[in-house]
């Protein structure tokens, strides 16, 4: 590692203080895959928020969907990234819908810094139609029609996040370097609360 970038870590890590880095956006935009690359480049722990409802509850998510609904899941989600804002610093992945939440945006934003990874459709459902199964709310006669349709209702409650990064066809070094400039960046012009530095 060059000076110059682990000088760009030591000033992230000493910036975010207790503080979570929190990645939401659409299914398939690399939430995980930039989460885990982000945590190991600042060595902070990672959690993925539906691994952990997964592990909770001792289901998969479509078996959540399918034996109590939607709602009971993101009651259940919004339980878990509670408890996972609680023990920062870390770096965490959440769900597609999760951001959604008005208390789980409060959370964030009391507790961490949201990062959206921003992606078109047709790069998103070329992702997550390597695992169909797994998607829940792409179960549908028309899976592009469906995505197209939750993006558009998503977007504006997404474009909340405090960074907006675009999730590269070219690498996920790519994607994850350029969450560690926008970090830095945001973090030098934002005052760290007082509870945030305990």
């Amino acid at each position: 590692m060059s000076r110059k970038r682990h000088q760009q870590i030591d000033s992230i890590k000493a910036a975010l203080g207790r503080r979570n880095i929190a990645f939401v956006g659409m299914m398939g935009s690399g939430k995980t895959a930039i989460g885990r690359l982000v945590a190991e480049d600042l060595q902070l722990p990672f959690f993925d928020s539906d691994t952990e409802i997964c592990a909770a509850s001792g289901l998969t998510i479509p078996e959540i969907f399918e034996r109590f609904g939607e709602d009971y899941f993101r009651a259940g989600e919004k339980r878990v990234i509670a408890r996972l804002l609680a023990q920062g610093p870390s770096v965490i992945s959440l769900g597609g819908g999760a951001f959604l939440a008005g208390e789980t945006r409060d959370l964030i934003a009391s507790n961490g810094i949201s990062c959206w990874l921003m992606a078109d459709p047709d790069l998103l459902l070329s992702r997550v139609g390597r695992r169909p199964g797994t998607r829940p709310l792409l179960q549908t006669a028309e899976p592009r029609k469906t995505l197209v349709d939750l993006l558009a209702k998503r977007e504006p409650v997404y474009r909340l996040a405090n960074l907006h990064i675009v999730s590269s066809k070219i690498s996920k070094r790519h994607t994850g370097d350029a969450v560690l400039a926008a970090l830095a960046d945001w973090l030098e012009r934002q005052p760290m609360p007082a509870a945030a530095a305990d």
